[in-house]
């Protein structure tokens, strides 16, 4: 009987060590396997919630910027998210709001100094007009605000509607690069 369980504890030995050797063998992947199913999630550096940020010159605020959440990516071509929207307000010497921005998602690219507003896109200026498109670029370099998509802009008496734009950054000299049409308002 000692020789039946002395047999019976090596054949089970055997076969574990052989199941294990087994599966140690039998799977391999190669470099690119393993690449192909690495997944690429970028996750920001600094994320911040409830932000506000005023930039200045000469010692005078320019420009406030809000927004809910903003993620910072480093990088080689670093950048700033804001996922969840933004409200840009730029000022006069008097701080006096001359233009403001809101949309539903902006990107602002470090280096390049500009930032890409999109979805649901509002830009009001001092004389009441506004803007509304789905996607702007505002280039802190230039100066300049530019779409390439359709722009509709509500004065006081009229609804001008077209497809791209090129403005200065307070939109109060804007050019529509595709006019549709216009629509007058009767105030009357």
């Amino acid at each position: 009987m000692k020789h039946e369980l002395h047999i019976i504890k090596n054949i089970l030995i055997v076969a574990i060590l052989l199941s294990t050797l087994g599966m140690f063998f039998s799977c391999e992947n190669s470099v690119a396997e393993i690449k192909e199913l690495q997944i690429d999630t970028i996750y920001p550096n600094q994320s911040v919630k409830d932000v506000e940020i005023q930039y200045s010159e000469l010692g005078r605020v320019v420009l406030q910027l809000n927004a809910p959440i903003l993620n910072q990516y480093d990088g080689k071509e670093p950048y700033e998210e804001m996922p969840e929207g933004v409200h840009v307000r730029i000022f006069d010497s008097l701080m006096n709001v001359t233009s403001e921005l809101t949309a539903n998602y902006a990107i602002k690219m470090t280096h390049s100094e500009k930032m890409e507003a999109k979805y649901d896109v509002v830009v009001t200026n001092e004389k009441g007009e506004k803007l509304n498109t789905e996607h702007l670029v505002w280039d802190k370099t230039t100066g300049e605000i530019t779409s390439d998509v359709f722009v509709k802009i509500t004065t006081l008496d009229q609804v001008i509607m077209g497809d791209g734009l090129i403005s200065n950054q307070d939109f109060s000299d804007y050019r529509i690069l595709k006019p549709r049409g216009i629509i007058n308002i009767d105030n009357d």
